[in-house]
Protein backbone atom coordinates (compact mmCIF):
# COMPACT_ATOMS: atom_id res chain seq x y z
CA UNK A 1 0.00 0.00 0.00
CA UNK A 2 1.49 3.29 -1.19
CA UNK A 3 1.89 5.69 2.01
CA UNK A 4 0.05 8.85 2.24
CA UNK A 5 2.52 10.82 3.70
CA UNK A 6 6.19 11.09 3.25
CA UNK A 7 8.79 12.69 0.45
CA UNK A 8 7.12 10.61 -2.08
CA UNK A 9 3.85 11.47 -1.38
CA UNK A 10 4.80 15.00 -1.27
CA UNK A 11 6.49 14.62 -4.72
CA UNK A 12 3.47 12.79 -6.25
CA UNK A 13 0.73 15.64 -4.87
CA UNK A 14 2.95 18.51 -5.23
CA UNK A 15 2.79 20.95 -8.53
CA UNK A 16 4.92 22.06 -10.57
CA UNK A 17 6.84 24.80 -8.25
CA UNK A 18 6.91 22.33 -5.72
CA UNK A 19 8.64 19.83 -7.84
CA UNK A 20 11.15 22.51 -8.94
CA UNK A 21 11.89 23.34 -5.00
CA UNK A 22 12.51 20.01 -4.74
CA UNK A 23 15.21 19.55 -7.17
CA UNK A 24 16.34 22.54 -6.81
CA UNK A 25 17.65 21.57 -3.44
CA UNK A 26 18.68 18.70 -4.79
CA UNK A 27 20.81 20.22 -6.91
CA UNK A 28 22.27 22.05 -4.28
CA UNK A 29 22.98 19.83 -1.73
CA UNK A 30 24.84 17.67 -4.72
CA UNK A 31 27.29 20.83 -5.57
CA UNK A 32 27.71 21.37 -2.09
CA UNK A 33 28.49 17.81 -1.22
CA UNK A 34 30.92 17.43 -4.93
CA UNK A 35 33.08 20.68 -3.36
CA UNK A 36 33.27 19.48 -0.07
CA UNK A 37 35.00 16.42 -1.61
CA UNK A 38 36.90 17.83 -3.53
CA UNK A 39 38.56 20.07 -1.63
CA UNK A 40 38.87 17.82 1.63
CA UNK A 41 41.12 16.10 -1.07
CA UNK A 42 42.50 18.88 -2.02
CA UNK A 43 44.01 19.86 1.49
CA UNK A 44 44.72 16.34 1.79
CA UNK A 45 47.33 16.36 -0.79
CA UNK A 46 48.35 19.94 -0.22
CA UNK A 47 49.12 18.54 3.79
CA UNK A 48 51.27 16.05 2.52
CA UNK A 49 53.32 18.47 -0.20
CA UNK A 50 53.62 20.31 2.74
CA UNK A 51 55.63 17.83 4.90
CA UNK A 52 58.01 17.55 2.16
CA UNK A 53 59.55 21.16 2.90
CA UNK A 54 62.19 19.75 5.22
CA UNK A 55 63.34 17.64 2.56
CA UNK A 56 63.72 20.29 -0.04
CA UNK A 57 66.01 22.02 2.17
CA UNK A 58 67.80 19.30 3.04
CA UNK A 59 68.35 18.18 -0.73
CA UNK A 60 71.78 18.96 -2.38
CA UNK A 61 71.21 21.04 -4.38
CA UNK A 62 67.82 23.19 -5.33
CA UNK A 63 66.92 20.83 -8.48
CA UNK A 64 67.46 17.90 -5.92
CA UNK A 65 64.80 19.82 -3.63
CA UNK A 66 62.55 20.21 -6.73
CA UNK A 67 62.50 16.51 -7.08
CA UNK A 68 61.74 15.96 -3.34
CA UNK A 69 58.86 18.61 -3.83
CA UNK A 70 57.66 16.03 -6.19
CA UNK A 71 56.22 16.58 -9.71
CA UNK A 72 52.55 17.62 -9.73
CA UNK A 73 51.99 20.89 -11.66
CA UNK A 74 49.46 21.75 -9.01
CA UNK A 75 52.11 21.57 -5.85
CA UNK A 76 51.87 25.30 -4.85
CA UNK A 77 55.34 24.50 -2.89
CA UNK A 78 56.90 23.62 -6.05
CA UNK A 79 55.53 26.41 -8.62
CA UNK A 80 56.57 28.60 -5.53
CA UNK A 81 60.02 27.85 -5.43
CA UNK A 82 59.94 27.67 -9.77
CA UNK A 83 58.69 31.33 -9.56
CA UNK A 84 61.56 32.29 -7.16
CA UNK A 85 63.87 30.12 -9.51
CA UNK A 86 62.85 32.21 -12.46
CA UNK A 87 62.22 35.55 -10.89
CA UNK A 88 66.40 35.68 -9.84
CA UNK A 89 67.39 34.67 -13.03
CA UNK A 90 65.01 36.85 -15.36
CA UNK A 91 66.03 40.10 -12.97
CA UNK A 92 69.50 38.99 -13.02
CA UNK A 93 69.55 38.32 -17.11
CA UNK A 94 69.55 41.58 -18.75
CA UNK A 95 68.95 45.36 -18.23
CA UNK A 96 65.10 46.04 -18.17
CA UNK A 97 62.66 48.16 -16.65
CA UNK A 98 62.17 45.95 -13.55
CA UNK A 99 65.70 46.62 -12.82
CA UNK A 100 64.29 50.07 -10.93
CA UNK A 101 63.10 47.41 -8.26
CA UNK A 102 65.87 45.92 -6.02
CA UNK A 103 66.31 42.01 -6.26
CA UNK A 104 64.24 42.05 -3.14
CA UNK A 105 61.45 43.61 -4.20
CA UNK A 106 60.97 41.94 -7.01
CA UNK A 107 61.64 38.44 -5.71
CA UNK A 108 58.99 39.87 -3.17
CA UNK A 109 56.58 40.60 -5.91
CA UNK A 110 57.52 37.45 -8.27
CA UNK A 111 56.83 35.07 -5.03
CA UNK A 112 53.17 37.18 -3.76
CA UNK A 113 51.95 36.59 -6.91
CA UNK A 114 52.65 33.03 -6.68
CA UNK A 115 50.97 33.25 -3.23
CA UNK A 116 47.99 34.97 -4.64
CA UNK A 117 47.42 32.27 -7.47
CA UNK A 118 47.62 29.52 -5.28
CA UNK A 119 45.25 31.44 -2.86
CA UNK A 120 43.00 31.93 -5.57
CA UNK A 121 43.03 27.93 -6.31
CA UNK A 122 42.19 26.87 -2.71
CA UNK A 123 39.29 29.17 -2.33
CA UNK A 124 37.92 28.33 -5.80
CA UNK A 125 34.55 26.23 -5.53
CA UNK A 126 33.85 28.20 -1.48
CA UNK A 127 31.58 30.87 -2.93
CA UNK A 128 29.45 27.82 -4.05
CA UNK A 129 28.98 26.35 -0.60
CA UNK A 130 28.76 29.94 1.20
CA UNK A 131 26.02 30.64 -1.43
CA UNK A 132 24.14 27.34 -0.38
CA UNK A 133 24.44 27.90 2.77
CA UNK A 134 22.78 31.24 2.99
CA UNK A 135 20.20 30.54 0.07
CA UNK A 136 19.01 26.81 0.55
CA UNK A 137 16.49 27.32 4.14
CA UNK A 138 14.98 30.05 2.45
CA UNK A 139 14.15 27.98 -0.61
CA UNK A 140 13.01 25.49 1.65
CA UNK A 141 10.80 27.91 3.52
CA UNK A 142 8.95 29.52 0.01
CA UNK A 143 8.29 25.07 -0.65
CA UNK A 144 6.14 25.63 2.90
CA UNK A 145 4.81 28.50 2.23
CA UNK A 146 4.16 27.71 -1.44
CA UNK A 147 2.68 23.77 0.05
CA UNK A 148 0.81 25.38 2.69
CA UNK A 149 -0.92 27.62 0.75
CA UNK A 150 -1.94 25.23 -1.85
CA UNK A 151 -2.63 23.05 1.21
CA UNK A 152 -5.17 25.09 2.61
CA UNK A 153 -6.74 25.65 -0.80
CA UNK A 154 -7.80 22.00 -1.06
CA UNK A 155 -9.17 22.54 2.28
CA UNK A 156 -11.11 25.16 1.52
CA UNK A 157 -12.43 23.38 -1.51
CA UNK A 158 -13.22 20.54 0.87
CA UNK A 159 -15.47 22.51 2.84
CA UNK A 160 -13.82 20.82 6.02
CA UNK A 161 -11.09 21.44 8.12
CA UNK A 162 -10.29 18.22 10.45
CA UNK A 163 -7.47 16.93 12.03
CA UNK A 164 -7.19 14.46 9.77
CA UNK A 165 -7.43 16.75 6.32
CA UNK A 166 -4.77 19.36 7.64
CA UNK A 167 -2.16 17.57 9.14
CA UNK A 168 -1.06 15.60 6.41
CA UNK A 169 -0.75 18.30 3.80
CA UNK A 170 0.58 20.56 6.02
CA UNK A 171 3.69 18.18 7.63
CA UNK A 172 4.40 17.63 4.07
CA UNK A 173 4.35 21.50 3.04
CA UNK A 174 6.49 21.53 6.38
CA UNK A 175 9.29 18.92 4.78
CA UNK A 176 10.38 21.06 2.53
CA UNK A 177 11.97 23.73 5.53
CA UNK A 178 13.75 20.40 6.88
CA UNK A 179 15.01 20.11 3.49
CA UNK A 180 16.54 23.25 3.11
CA UNK A 181 17.80 23.30 6.92
CA UNK A 182 19.60 19.44 5.64
CA UNK A 183 21.14 21.14 2.20
CA UNK A 184 22.27 24.36 4.07
CA UNK A 185 23.90 22.54 7.31
CA UNK A 186 26.34 20.64 5.39
CA UNK A 187 27.50 23.29 3.61
CA UNK A 188 28.10 26.51 6.17
CA UNK A 189 29.95 23.22 8.31
CA UNK A 190 31.96 22.43 5.21
CA UNK A 191 32.93 26.21 4.08
CA UNK A 192 33.75 27.11 7.54
CA UNK A 193 36.16 23.75 8.19
CA UNK A 194 37.51 24.07 4.52
CA UNK A 195 38.17 28.04 4.66
CA UNK A 196 40.30 26.71 8.38
CA UNK A 197 42.05 24.23 6.47
CA UNK A 198 43.08 26.78 3.66
CA UNK A 199 44.25 29.11 6.66
CA UNK A 200 47.04 26.52 7.96
CA UNK A 201 47.97 25.65 4.25
CA UNK A 202 48.73 29.20 3.33
CA UNK A 203 50.50 29.89 6.42
CA UNK A 204 53.13 26.97 5.40
CA UNK A 205 53.23 28.49 1.89
CA UNK A 206 53.81 32.19 3.08
CA UNK A 207 56.39 31.18 5.72
CA UNK A 208 57.97 28.60 2.85
CA UNK A 209 58.14 32.18 0.62
CA UNK A 210 60.17 33.64 3.25
CA UNK A 211 62.92 31.23 3.56
CA UNK A 212 62.60 31.47 -0.65
CA UNK A 213 63.03 35.04 -0.17
CA UNK A 214 65.84 34.82 1.88
CA UNK A 215 67.41 32.04 -0.55
CA UNK A 216 67.13 33.93 -3.61
CA UNK A 217 68.36 37.02 -1.95
CA UNK A 218 70.97 36.58 0.63
CA UNK A 219 71.70 32.89 -0.16
CA UNK A 220 70.69 31.05 2.71
CA UNK A 221 67.08 30.19 4.33
CA UNK A 222 66.21 32.29 7.82
CA UNK A 223 64.83 30.03 10.35
CA UNK A 224 63.98 30.43 13.83
CA UNK A 225 65.11 28.93 16.79
CA UNK A 226 63.75 29.90 20.03
CA UNK A 227 63.41 33.82 20.01
CA UNK A 228 66.59 34.25 17.60
CA UNK A 229 66.81 34.09 13.77
CA UNK A 230 69.56 32.12 12.05
CA UNK A 231 70.46 31.99 8.48
CA UNK A 232 70.91 28.36 7.39
CA UNK A 233 72.37 27.45 4.04
CA UNK A 234 70.73 24.63 1.50
CA UNK A 235 73.21 21.60 1.70
CA UNK A 236 75.46 21.87 -1.04
CA UNK A 237 76.69 19.04 -3.54
CA UNK A 238 79.56 16.47 -2.20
Amino acid sequence: MDSQFGLVNLWNQGDIVTRAVALLLLGMSLASWIVIIIKVLDLRRYAGQSRKIESFWHAADFADGLNKLGTDPANPFRNLALEGREASAHHNAQAQLHDSLSASDWMTRTLRNSIDEATARMQSGLAVLASVGSTAPFVGLFGTVWGIYHALLSISAAGQATIDKVAGPIGEALVMTALGLAVAIPAVLGYNALVRGNKGVLGKLNRFAHDMHAYFVMGSRVSAAGAAARVVPMKKGA
